[in-house]
């Protein structure tokens, strides 16, 4: 099992525009993935509706889960997206 625990930088959170880049980049991935904030329920990283129901807010810590073929590289290159302000990315 692949897991990394990353900041969320984008300004306003996993919240609208973030969440949709992030929703679609984790359905690209080979692994299934999960997010969950501290003390939370995990959440299918792929789910839109999912993240939304998180409310992770900037600077917020999420742990990414993925599991089988590609978990690392998925886990990876979500962790990266997450670590970058989606919000300035226009």
């Amino acid at each position: 099992m692949a897991e990394r625990t990353v900041k969320i930088a984008s300004s306003s959170g996993l919240h609208a525009r973030p969440a949709a880049i992030f929703s679609k980049a984790a359905g690209e991935q080979p692994a299934q993935v999960t997010i969950e904030k501290v003390g939370g329920n995990p959440v299918q990283a792929s789910s839109i509706l999912m993240l939304m129901t998180l409310g992770a807010g900037h600077g917020e810590e999420v742990t990414l889960r993925a599991e089988g073929e590609g978990a690392e590289e998925s886990v990876a290159a979500l962790a990266a997206l997450l670590e970058k302000d989606l919000d300035a990315d226009a």
